[in-house]
């Protein structure tokens, strides 16, 4: 039985969770149709580029939501350690303390990263650049600050993986907890 839905908002988180579960790839219309509950005609009167515009639409959700909750806040906290424990507990929330996988990762170690390469290098440089100068804000050298943020982003998406694969979320903590207090020395 197909579901009514009344917003094409209302279709993109579940769209992204059939994504973040069997990638771009693994996700084809009849496993969107059949998780949504939504009809073919549903689905592309709200997307009508089909499969890749849904992708689009989740990605840009998701580089809005880390955009107000992460990178804004990161950029226009004044206080650099009030900045970085605001991004760490958004990250541990937003990944459901290390239950829920990056979907960013996910397509980015796919088949399908180069069509959405745009999107996926957009979030990932806004991110690295905005946690950079967040870490730069008490004077600590900007060549040492990116590379402390890279670490840092890609200690978050390994620990993710970690915790995924040995099917222990308190992994990602951990890592996140560690990785908090390698930001110490940035802002003494």
């Amino acid at each position: 039985m197909s579901r009514t839905v009344a917003e094409r908002q209302d279709v993109i988180a579940m769209l992204a969770e059939i994504f973040r579960e069997h990638g771009y790839d693994g996700a084809s219309l009849s496993l969107i149709t059949d998780k949504t509950g939504l009809g073919k005609g549903s689905l592309y009167h709200f997307f009508p580029g089909g499969k890749e515009e849904m992708a689009e639409a989740v990605l840009g959700d998701i580089a809005a939501w880390f955009r107000t909750h992460i990178f804004d806040a990161l950029r226009n906290t004044e206080n650099a350690e009030q900045a970085l424990e605001a991004m760490f507990a958004a990250v541990d929330n937003y990944f459901r303390q290390g239950r829920r996988l990056c979907l960013m990762g996910v397509i980015a170690a796919s088949g399908a990263h180069d069509r959405f390469a745009r999107e996926l290098k957009g979030y990932f440089s806004d991110w690295r650049a905005d946690l950079a100068v967040t870490l730069e804000r008490n004077g600590a050298p900007g060549a040492e600050c990116a590379a402390l943020a890279e670490e840092i982003i890609g200690g978050i998406q390994g620990a993710l993986i970690l915790a995924r694969s040995l099917d222990d979320p308190g992994a990602f903590g951990r890592v996140l907890a560690r990785l908090q207090t390698r930001c110490l020395p940035a802002l003494s």
